[in-house]
């Protein structure tokens, strides 16, 4: 039976309290008031003391209001109906379609057992070379994109999310601008991709409840169709606006605060979500890529530093380029080997970031006012090619191309000896009359 109660005993924040007996954490509750109906759930208990936070936020409630549990937790509709179709951060449709109701299911479980799982060994081409090429996205791999405010990651995010050679898309912003969300979808419907996608999108507009439930809502779907056979990517943007509405409802119910007043609790609340990351052994899959900002480009900020321990390496957005000295994929010597890409592949990887550190030693030469060699103008002609044809985010070309240009961009700066390639590899794949 259904428990009502007509008496709050506190508001404060988007969080209430009433006194109540035979709830469960993370339980709904529907609170009526003068303006209607909304939803809340159970995020704290102490005996009888029940903390729920409110989902379209407290404005309009009373402590006369009525309070009454619904006996389950938060929900989610799931079919392929939800494909092309774009939802708020509560899974209400955003985008004036019908809503649906059939085949709901609980959002926030645990992760998938071990035995579950297989080990990863399948690459995600993106046709972005500083990713298929230096740093592999492998199925089944949890990754964010460490940052800063207006470097290009939801841009790289979005070019990602039509290229990416996956089944299927699931985007969830949280916190977005609302010219950014925009931009997401019109990206995605003129690509062609919004119809293998689905968008659950918080704006900066909307309750900043919401924004806690974004990855979860996006990640319950996700698993639902792996367990299909799909494999799912899940783009989350930005982590660290879901770590500050975090901290934001802890200062509200007076927790005691932890590193720069983030709760206690962030590193298990971020592993609770990327840990969904897995690649069944009869199944699909879920990869997840999240954007995650630095303030202040600090690395060591709570959110980034608990990211790090959690994730298997990072892609770091640094300049408009993807760094490829602060990035890592701690799984690409799963999938870039001879057997699953190519055989020049981890040479080319090595080879060609070796030669660019080269080229970032001259430079900072060069800017100091030292005199060049030759040596050193054959670095700063690799350099500015490198650059404007492997490390561009505009670069829209397949693995094996790339490959092969970065054969082309060798040969047109050094000699065969000067690369320090094996001679096997040089046989077969240097450029025949490449002039330097």
């Amino acid at each position: 039976m259904r428990k009502i109660y007509n008496k709050i005993q506190n508001i404060s924040g988007n969080v209430i309290s009433v006194k109540a007996s035979d709830v469960s954490y993370e339980e709904l509750a529907e609170i009526t008031t003068q303006r209607g109906k909304s939803l809340a759930q159970v995020i704290k208990m102490d005996d009888e003391n029940v903390s729920l936070q409110v989902f379209t936020g407290s404005r309009g409630v009373s402590i006369n209001d009525e309070v009454r549990f619904l006996g389950r937790p938060m929900e989610v509709t799931f079919s392929d109906n939800m494909l092309g179709r774009i939802f708020d951060g509560a899974g209400s449709p955003r985008d004036k379609g019908p809503l649906l109701t059939e085949n709901l299911i609980p959002v926030a479980g645990p992760s998938v057992n071990p035995s579950k799982r297989i080990i990863p060994r399948r690459m995600i081409r993106t046709n972005i070379p500083m990713i298929d090429v230096f740093n592999s996205l492998v199925v089944s791999q949890k990754l964010p994109i460490f940052s800063v405010s207006g470097e290009p990651y939801n841009e790289l995010l979005a070019r990602i999310a039509l290229q990416a050679e996956v089944d299927m898309i699931i985007l969830g912003g949280i916190g977005l601008k609302y010219d950014e969300y925009m931009k997401f979808k019109n990206t995605l419907e003129s690509g062609g991709a919004l119809s293998r996608s689905i968008f659950f999108m918080n704006t900066a507009s909307d309750p900043i409840v919401e924004s806690l439930m974004v990855p979860d809502l996006s990640l319950a779907v996700a698993e639902k169709f792996a367990l299909k056979g799909k494999d799912v990517l899940v783009l989350l943007t930005d982590m660290t606006n879901f770590a500050d509405a975090m901290k934001e409802i802890a200062i509200t119910m007076e927790q005691v605060p932890s590193n720069r007043g983030y709760p206690g609790d962030l590193y298990t609340q971020l592993a609770a979500r990327y840990e969904k990351a897995v690649d069944f052994d009869d199944a699909g899959s879920i990869t997840i890529l999240a954007v995650t900002t630095m303030p202040g480009d600090d690395v060591t900020h709570p959110v980034p530093d608990n990211t790090g321990y959690i994730t298997e390496g990072q892609f770091y957005l640094h300049n408009g380029y993807i760094d490829p000295f602060g990035s890592l994929s701690r799984l690409k010597q799963q999938v870039n080997s001879a057997d699953q890409s190519r055989k020049d592949h981890r040479a080319i990887m090595d080879g060609m970031i070796q030669l660019y550190a080269q080229f970032m030693e001259t430079e900072e030469k060069r800017a100091m006012g030292f005199r060049m060699s030759g040596w050193d103008q054959k670095l700063l002609k690799y350099g500015g090619m490198f650059r404007s044809q492997m490390m561009d985010l505009s670069v829209n070309i397949p693995l094996e191309e790339a490959l092969d240009r970065g054969w082309e961009i060798m040969a047109k700066c050094f000699t065969p000896e000067e690369t320090r390639m094996r001679t096997e590899l040089i046989k077969e794949f240097w450029p025949k009359n490449t002039d330097q």
